[in-house]
């Protein structure tokens, strides 16, 4: 991922993972097209995490896009723009690896309202930067690169035994927070809850270092919140917050994803038994 000024002059995407087909990258801009959902049923039981057909369509209208791919069976790359929502995707040949790139420019520069209640380059980044956190904490099996005005921010590789992923916990929240953390691991009646709870020593003023996903989506959760409050009550003081790094795996058919605009909060179907 890199950055320039704060993601408001350039916001660039880059993966090496399997590519887009020519014939897709038109549709990958349109809204509520998407090629995460083959079937009626497959709404019933939702893993993937985006926003199914919005994201890219919404980021288009208001901005210079450029998204370049090749597919790995392609014997070339394949480059789609759009500029504002009245443009046209325009698809030509380009240069590209194996993978995607999104480059997104001049965010907001046809809606002059919009852009003048952006927040100064630091905390636009601060925002940008939480997500690329949360993603990093969720795909321990993904390698993850952000730049920021040509500044190397952070580099973590590829987490893929226990020893990486605590390594990794620590670059995102902290060394400090993995020496004070205990690793718990719990599995009953087909739920399984594993990572990282911070010691009471460890508390915090703020709410800030608290991360719940929910079948690798980060979630933020009253019913997870009281629970994590109520195991704490004795050990903390009134005004102090614990701190964790929890994952919950449940069957998709018994949570929904779909309660909130933002997919930050979910309901089970049986919240007493979670």
């Amino acid at each position: 991922v890199e950055v320039e000024q704060g993601g408001i002059k350039l916001l660039r995407v880059r993966d090496d993972g399997r590519g887009i087909p020519a014939d897709d990258l038109p549709l990958a801009l349109a809204r509520h097209a998407t090629s995460k959902i083959r079937e009626l049923e497959d709404l019933e039981r939702v893993m993937s995490l985006g926003f199914r057909g919005e994201a890219l369509a919404s980021i288009s209208s208001v901005a210079r896009l450029t998204m370049t791919s090749r597919a790995a069976d392609a014997g070339e790359a394949w480059q789609v723009e759009t500029e504002g929502r009245d443009m046209q995707p325009r698809v030509q040949p380009a240069a590209h690896p194996v993978g995607t790139s999104v480059e997104v420019r001049d965010l907001f520069f046809n809606t002059p309202a919009r852009r003048k209640f952006l927040r100064a380059e630091k905390t636009e980044f601060d925002h940008l930067q939480e997500v690329i956190k949360r993603l990093a904490l969720a795909r321990f099996d993904v390698a993850f690169h952000l730049r920021h005005n040509g500044k190397t921010i952070f580099a973590l590789h590829e987490a893929r035994d226990e020893l990486a992923r605590a390594r990794r916990v620590g670059a995102v929240c902290g060394q400090a927070f993995l020496e004070q953390a205990l690793p718990i691991e719990v599995e009953r009646n087909g739920l399984h809850l594993w990572g990282w709870v911070g010691l009471p020593t460890f508390s915090r003023s703020q709410p800030d270092l608290q991360y719940f996903y929910v079948n690798g989506r980060m979630v933020r959760d009253k019913l997870v919140a009281h629970a994590v409050r109520q195991a704490y009550r004795d050990v903390l003081y009134n005004g102090r917050h614990p701190t964790f790094v929890l994952f919950f795996e449940v069957d998709p058919a018994v949570v929904d994803v779909n309660v909130h605009p933002t997919k930050h909060e979910v309901r089970f179907r049986d919240s007493r038994m979670v």
